[in-house]
């Protein structure tokens, strides 16, 4: 990989390995991960079970962290943080998709979406405004009083992408976001992605699916906690 990518990167994995340790077994999850992620890309992490993929999308999230090498989000090297200084830049720069939705029920969906504004200490006013344009965006405002028992799995899920988007993050993460729906749906969830990249969001997503593998620009492919392959295609 050359040194424009690298310098240029929003993301960047230097020699990153993760280890667990659990009584005399040690596993070695990730070893010696190079990566590097550019602003505006569409990326897919693809591999067997096992293979380190949520892993690997866990710290790139900042919800786990390495053992060994440097992890630099924006151009800082932010492999040594601690949890409440990470928690406070995966707030301001990160959205999450997650397979299984994560909606609380007793929400309404606009309260969902809204949610995720309140971390940023953002007056009702603004957060309902930001709710509604996201949740318009995203073709779900028709929906915006009902509660998540009351849609679809595929309207649950572009629900959460209005939540993954309502604080503008610079990064969108996705953990195998279709892995829940019907071939239907998932499709109009990865025209959704694809359609939020070419309006310039950066997005990283774990799948088992290669079809959908194929909206990204490029595939990294790992093996047993390494990266063995990556493709660079023409999306269809």
């Amino acid at each position: 990989m050359n040194d424009d990518r690298q310098n240029g990167a929003m993301i960047r994995l230097q020699g990153l390995s993760k280890s667990y340790q659990t009584a005399d077994i040690e596993t070695l999850a990730l070893d010696g991960i190079d990566i590097a992620i550019e602003r505006g890309e569409f990326v897919s992490i693809m591999g067997p079970s096992g293979c380190g993929k949520s892993t690997l999308l866990n710290i790139i999230g900042m919800l786990d962290s390495p053992t060994y090498g440097h992890y630099f989000f924006l151009g800082e090297d932010i492999a040594g943080y601690g949890e409440r200084k990470l928690a406070n830049i995966r707030k301001a720069h990160i959205g999450f998709i997650f397979q299984s939705f994560n909606l609380i029920d007793e929400l309404s969906v606009r309260e969902n979406v809204e949610l995720a504004l309140l971390y940023h200490k953002i007056p009702a006013k603004e957060r309902r405004a930001r709710a509604d344009m996201v949740m318009e965006k995203v073709g779900i405002m028709h929906r915006a009083k009902h509660m998540p028992s009351q849609l679809s799995g595929g309207q649950q899920q572009r629900v959460a992408v209005a939540r993954a988007l309502v604080a503008e993050p610079d990064l969108i993460l996705a953990d195998e976001p279709t892995g829940n729906l019907d071939s239907a749906h998932g499709q109009e969830v990865m025209d959704m992605l694809r359609a939020l990249n070419d309006e310039g969001a950066t997005i990283v997503m774990v799948t088992h699916s290669p079809s959908h593998a194929d909206y990204a620009k490029r595939t990294i492919n790992l093996f047993d906690g390494h990266v063995v392959t990556e493709d660079i295609r023409e999306v269809i």
